[in-house]
């Protein structure tokens, strides 16, 4: 019985995807469908999304890469308007570039019971150069309603062989049906990388597939001899892998989930990357084998190694810079400042240079690697050990295995003589040793030294960030709180506050410190906006009459004030990725209550003291009465910067224990 149970199932997928979704034509079931049959939250649906991508052989240009495409979305309401619009991106070099082609679409509505069908057309499409290096081919679908379904189909032609794009079985939107081939010849050999945690099983399969070249031959063309041309044709038969990708009802992955930086490092999928060719009559080609041998070679090309060597264009201003400098540490802040000043990022991320150093520094603008080498050249010019980091950027996802392409962005690395080390990122104004900007907290990035070895190095800071607030408040008879808050923050809160506020002018800081906390703002101070090593120090007068509530001649207050959380973070009943804070982190809040004359403490709340398993973190609560003051404590504390999906539950139990405890009211009576 139980193998005919599964015989049917196998029998029904199999029927399911035998049938042939024929592009131009929907039923008016699909049109008149006002929501998602299972997942009802949904703004819209992949109703079927195909790709087929596979190698094509062109005679001049030899094999070319070719991804076919046909998706069709279900539009279930406003907020899924943006799924009208399509933007594909393309790379481009001197001499080759990818190209969309065959674009057809079409939009269909249901008016007066009947299906309208509106064509895409060449003035929907438009062409948008974002770089020296990429395009971006923007689809915008006309006619698009709550309840529009949209078909699209197009073919992406690339020369770059060895990339095949990342496939993604996820998607913020549920999948209907998921049916995507991957076919390349025997030539190719590639690591096939499963990321994300949801999983699509792959069925692999090998064809026969040829290849036919023709030559031409010209013969005669003399005095009496006219010219003769003659083809002749030769077939090379080779093994094709054929890989299919299958599913049906595949659950969206939110982007509105909290702490998540990149929802695309989370989504299921697989990740084909070029480990070796190997062509006939010619011999094999490794391009990942270890990451030693990804280091070396990532070392070797002229816009990184050589960049590094580079040194006459900066040496009269490093040696004036530092001419009177005579620790180490105190060099490397010069030349770490002075490069930041220098030269200004331009956006672009890289781990080879874009302008190239010398340029980078005459016109003070560059990516990521013009930067950070240059930052290294210079360190180790003075004389300092400086070596490059490979990095992959947090919206790059993590490298598991080695290759090529598991890195896009480079810091640098001093090592000093007492076994301490700085990790220096120049493209970021407001940060300081070892305090990296977010795009660069991945986990682990690798050293590379100019003797062509290399190593893991921790990118996490070994100290927490830190929010420390202080409230000294006094509660008037009318039930008014006035008082002083005092604001410190050092690491990575520091610099994003930095970035935040710096260039806001301080009416507009007050208008948003009023918003949020909803109190009125008599005076505001900011303490080290541009000391970079010193902590970041806000300190205000406050005074507000919503933050005590009187009920039968009782006060009641909360013992965070205007600092009292109310709800939690985390709502979903599961989530099967990790939870990112970037970096450990530590809030700690001391409060001090003056409560008015003629009133004394009724009840206060009790202590509580709770952690995450593995010391994950913790969270600290005391109040005590102290005379006419009452005085409340707090830390929140988290050591580790990614808590897996193992724990999520544990975690939100956890966060509803803390807002619980700070809702608890203090109580005040009348004498």
């Amino acid at each position: 019985m139980k193998n005919l149970f599964i015989l049917f199932t196998l029998l029904i997928t199999f029927k399911s995807f035998s049938q042939e979704i024929e592009f131009g034509e929907v039923s008016n079931q699909e049109l008149k469908e006002t929501f998602h049959s299972i997942d009802s939250s949904a703004n819209a649906a992949y109703l079927y999304k195909k790709r087929r991508t596979y190698y094509q052989y062109n005679q001049s240009k030899g094999f070319m890469l070719i991804t076919e495409i046909h998706n069709r979305i279900k539009i279930y309401n406003k907020e899924g308007f943006d799924k009208a619009t399509f933007k594909i991106r393309t790379f481009k070099t001197s001499g080759n570039k990818e190209k969309v082609l065959s674009v057809k679409g079409y939009s269909f509505n249901i008016e007066n019971d009947k299906i309208k069908k509106t064509k895409l057309k060449k003035e929907h499409r438009f062409k948008e150069e974002v770089s020296d290096n990429h395009d971006i081919v923007k689809i915008v679908f006309p006619d698009v309603k709550e309840g529009t379904i949209i078909d699209l189909k197009y073919v992406f032609n690339s020369p770059f062989e060895q990339n095949i794009d990342e496939i993604n079985f996820q998607h913020n939107i549920p999948v209907n049906k998921l049916d995507i081939t991957v076919e390349y010849p025997e030539y190719y050999n590639f690591k096939k990388i499963s990321k994300g945690y949801y999983s699509v099983p792959v069925t692999s399969t090998k064809k026969r597939g040829s290849i036919t070249f023709t030559s031409k031959t010209r013969r005669g063309g003399g005095i009496n001899t006219a010219v003769r041309t003659s083809f002749q044709s030769s077939t090379v038969d080779y093994t094709r892998h054929v890989d299919k990708y299958q599913a049906s009802n595949i659950p969206a992955i939110s982007e509105k989930e909290p702490y998540v930086y990149s929802i695309q490092n989370y989504r299921g999928g697989i990740k084909y990357e070029l480990s070796s060719t190997k062509f006939p009559n010619s011999r094999p080609r490794y391009y990942t084998t270890s990451w030693e041998d990804v280091s070396k070679k990532i070392y070797s090309f002229k816009g990184f190694g050589n960049e590094i060597n580079k040194t006459n264009y900066y040496k009269e201003d490093l040696n004036s810079l530092i001419a009177k400098a005579t620790k180490s540490t105190e060099k490397v802040g010069l030349i770490f400042q002075f490069v930041k000043s220098k030269v200004k990022w331009n956006g672009n991320y890289g781990k080879y240079t874009q302008e190239g150093v010398k340029k980078a520094y005459k016109n003070g603008s560059g990516n990521v690697a013009d930067i950070n080498l240059m930052l290294t050249s210079m360190l180790r010019q003075a004389g300092l050990n400086a070596n490059p980091v490979l990095v992959s950027s947090k919206t790059n996802g993590i490298p598991l295995h080695p290759t090529l392409d598991g890195f896009n962005y480079v810091i640098t690395i001093v090592q000093f003589s007492n076994n301490s080390y700085a990790l220096l990122d120049a493209t970021e104004p407001y940060s300081t040793p070892n305090v990296l900007p977010i795009r660069a907290l991945n986990w682990n990035g690798r050293k590379v030294t100019k003797e062509g070895h290399s190593g893991w190095v921790n990118l996490k800071s070994p100290k927490h960030s830190l929010e420390e607030r202080t409230i000294k408040a006094t509660i008037d008879s009318d039930g008014t709180i006035n008082g002083l808050f005092i604001k410190k923050e050092k690491m990575l809160n520091a610099l994003l506050s930095r970035n935040k506020f710096n260039n806001v002018n301080k009416e507009d800081i007050i208008s948003k410190l009023e918003e949020k906390y909803d109190f009125e703002i008599e005076n505001l101070k900011i303490a080290n906006q541009h000391k970079l090593g010193s902590t970041l120090t806000q300190m205000l007068k406050f005074s507000s009459d919503n933050l005590v509530e009187e009920i039968n001649n009782k006060l009641y207050v909360n013992p965070f004030l205007f600092l009292t959380s109310s709800t939690n973070p985390f709502k979903s009943n599961k989530r099967e990725f990790p939870v990112d804070y970037i970096t450990p982190w530590k809030d700690v809040n001391k409060i001090s209550i003056k409560i008015p004359e003629g009133y004394e403490v009724e009840s206060i709340p009790e202590q509580l003291a709770i952690g995450l398993p593995e010391n994950q973190g913790f969270f600290k609560f005391i109040v005590v009465k102290q005379g006419l003051n009452i005085k409340v404590s707090a830390i929140l504390q988290f050591n580790s910067s990614m808590i897996a999906p193992t724990y999520y539950q544990t975690l939100k139990d956890f966060y509803s224990k803390t807002i619980a405890k700070q809702n608890e009211k203090i109580v005040l009576i009348k004498k």
